[in-house]
């Protein structure tokens, strides 16, 4: 048994709270981490705003992070303690049709992702006192120790820095893919890329990476405006209203190749604005997370038929973690994706709640916990 310092939620509308859990030691395909770095994606407040129903708390969120192998459970055979390793929420089992077939990012374990138990074999490994203890999509990285499946770790380059890897392992990895994967940007093209959060801005310098010509940043902040300039966008707005008659004129009236909606939270009335941006034959990516309950999108039928016009969704980059992942952090050495950057302030565990009010208030980009002071 390990205990462990970690970032709990009690319930929605809470704050997060430092608790000692009590974690198992690792057993069959199971691999006990160091976390060295974890990232305040806006996905766990989703968690915490109720905007995504949980089925337990407490639970340990957080679900990009990094760190180093301590322990290996038997049957281990990718990792051995030492390794350094970026989490995944996306599990890849590798027996699947989806991993088979190099879709890993739809692997069916990601079924078992808001399970209580272990992803391996089901078991409750985390408790607070009697009491069970969930992890944010298996992950639960707001921890100083995390006991995890093999399926869900991937090992990187040990030169990588911590907060690096742990970005990469969600955010960065989810706007790039959206940009290169699934909105599949081409040289020239006119793209449009709606909120300006980790996510947002790696989309940006997904759309520079794969040549786009034109690149419309669209957010409310000032300053996460400035920040998309620099990353890559040509041109930045305040609304989508505003981007509209700029993207009309730059473009001579053919408006955007594909537009990607990485918004805080996807509501419906936001759908056909963003199409309304993307041109003919254009598609239109939703990346951003919706609430749970919202079944019904508003779109012009008529408008989206007759200009022939896709609407896409998109998880995780619509890419393989593990392919994903080294790929992404060999670009970052080469100096093209630029990943420090996007770390606007780091934080101790203690302070995960001042993290994420920054997060709210648009004062970062991306915040990073990190973890050098926890005892070893």
């Amino acid at each position: 048994m390990v205990s462990t310092r970690a970032a709990l939620l009690f319930g929605p509308g809470q704050d997060f709270k430092i608790e000692t859990v009590e974690i198992d030691n690792p057993r069959a395909g199971e691999v006990l981490i160091d976390v060295r770095a974890c990232g305040l994606c806006h996905s766990d407040e989703h968690a915490r705003s109720g905007a995504m129903p949980m089925p337990h708390f407490p639970m340990i969120c957080g679900h990009e992070g990094a760190g180093e192998v301590l322990e290996v459970g038997p049957d281990v055979t990718s990792v051995s303690p030492g390794d350094h390793v970026a989490m995944s929420f996306i599990p890849s089992c590798g027996r699947c049709t989806y991993c088979l077939s190099g879709r890993a990012f739809l692997c069916n374990d990601g079924a078992k992702l808001f399970n209580v138990g272990m992803i391996t074999d089901g078991r409750i490994a985390h408790r607070l006192g009697d009491e069970a203890v969930a992890r944010y999509t298996q992950i639960g990285a707001f921890s100083e120790r995390q006991l995890l499946a093999e399926s869900t770790i991937v090992k990187i380059d040990p030169e990588v820095p911590w907060t690096v890897a742990a970005l990469v392992s969600c955010g960065v990895a989810t706007g790039f893919g959206s940009a290169v994967n699934r909105a599949e940007v081409k040289p020239g093209d006119a793209v449009a890329v709606l909120g300006l959060g980790g996510i947002g801005v790696s989309a940006v310098q997904g759309a520079r990476i794969a040549g786009a010509r034109l690149i419309f940043a669209v957010d409310p902040v000032e300053f996460k405006r400035e920040q998309a300039l620099r990353f890559g966008a040509t041109h930045a707005f305040a609304s989508i209203e505003e981007a509209a008659n700029a993207i009309r004129e730059l473009t001579a009236g053919a408006m955007c190749h594909s537009v990607i909606c990485a918004f805080s939270v996807m509501t419906s009335d936001l759908l056909q604005p963003a199409l309304s941006l993307t041109g003919k034959d254009g598609t239109c990516v939703i990346t951003s997370v919706a609430p749970f309950g919202q079944k019904v999108a508003d779109l012009d039928l008529f408008t989206f038929a007759m200009t022939n016009k896709q609407i896409r969704g998109c998880l995780y980059g619509s890419q393989s973690p593990r392919t994903a992942i080294p790929r992404l952090l060999d670009l970052y050495k080469a100096g093209t994706l630029k990943i420090d950057e996007l770390i606007t302030r780091t934080y101790t565990l203690d302070q995960v709640n001042d993290g994420y009010a920054d997060l709210e208030a648009g004062r970062i980009l991306r915040g990073a916990i990190t973890f050098e002071d926890a005892p070893r």
